[in-house]
């Protein structure tokens, strides 16, 4: 693979962090753009060219993409929670800031713009699994605002001809993931109340399920995506295991009692349908439920 300038928003995020090292190994030249307010400068490899930028400031992020050959957009205030307690402010990073990226990769020439959206777009369906055919019904500030980044990348390449994909993850969990985050992820959450010998709390019923995605074969599907000539058209792809599991089992599988709390605005199940992600990236799940969750708990010392 020939190395080539790529510019990672929010590469000192969880996800971010994950794909940085991989381009690194790759060979690529990597420009992280990240304004910590989630993320850990400690994440951040040697190597990289590091700019600490909001991606809100047009005038801040412009001149970096200078020479830029691709785009992995993954900077976001995170967080269903988060959006309904705050929209003002998640809807500026979420929006202003993904136009803001799409402007300047534009304007810089940059051949892919790989989007990392969201399956909260989905909202609740009448069936599973989720296919990227049905119509987005957000339940939540951050799943429209998140599907209104994929309808600004679509719209970029039909005008612009700016080359853009949009990935539609699916709860993805590994290594790396903060328990300390205003609103931790299921699993992280799950591993740290193990870790400090508290009851596993469980909101609603505890049935709700999610297709917990591992963050590696998250980062292989962005992977995938440079020198791909099958994309670049505004497509929205799904990248889920496509094996959806109950808050309740994935209790069973950290281990401990657990505590119910009162349910929460969320939608009660997803599953995504990942025949497209394999058709157009040539991806496919690697990494099983049971598998991750246990090299979680080794690396929490509950093994």
């Amino acid at each position: 693979m020939i190395s080539k300038k790529i510019l990672v928003s929010g590469g000192a995020g969880f996800i971010g962090a994950h794909l940085v090292r991989a381009l690194l190994k790759d060979g690529h030249q990597v420009v992280v753009v990240d304004n910590l307010s989630t993320g850990k400068k400690e994440r951040i490899p040697d190597g990289v060219s590091f700019h600490l930028v909001d991606i809100t400031d047009l005038d801040s992020l412009k001149p970096l993409l200078v020479g830029v050959e691709a785009v992995f957009h993954l900077a976001a205030l995170p967080r269903v929670s988060f959006s309904i307690d705050h929209p003002i402010e998640s809807n500026e990073a979420n929006v202003k800031g993904t136009l803001n990226l799409l402007v300047s990769a534009k304007d810089a020439g940059v051949k892919i713009f790989v989007y990392s959206a969201s399956s909260s777009a989905y909202g609740d369906q009448d069936i599973l699994p989720l296919v990227e055919t049905m119509p987005a019904r957000p339940k939540s500030p951050y799943g429209l605002q998140k599907y209104i980044g994929e309808l600004y990348a679509k719209t970029f390449t039909e005008i612009y001809g700016l080359p853009t994909v949009c990935l539609r993850y699916f709860n993805v969990y590994g290594p790396g993931d903060s328990a300390e985050a205003s609103y931790p992820l299921v699993i992280t959450k799950f591993i740290k109340q193990r870790q400090n010998n508290e009851p596993l709390t469980i909101c609603g019923s505890g049935e709700q399920t999610r297709d917990f995605t591992h963050v590696t074969d998250i980062v292989r599907a962005n992977l995938l995506c440079l020198d791909n000539l099958k994309i670049g058209r505004g497509e929205v792809v799904n990248i889920g295991a496509g094996n959806n599991q109950s808050v309740k089992r994935i209790a069973e599988l950290v281990g401990g009692p657990v505590e119910f709390l009162p349910a929460r605005l969320e939608p009660k199940d997803t599953k995504a349908d990942n025949s497209k992600a394999k058709e157009l990236l040539g991806w496919e799940p690697q990494v099983s439920i049971e598998e991750g969750i246990n090299e979680l708990k080794q690396l929490a010392g509950l093994l």
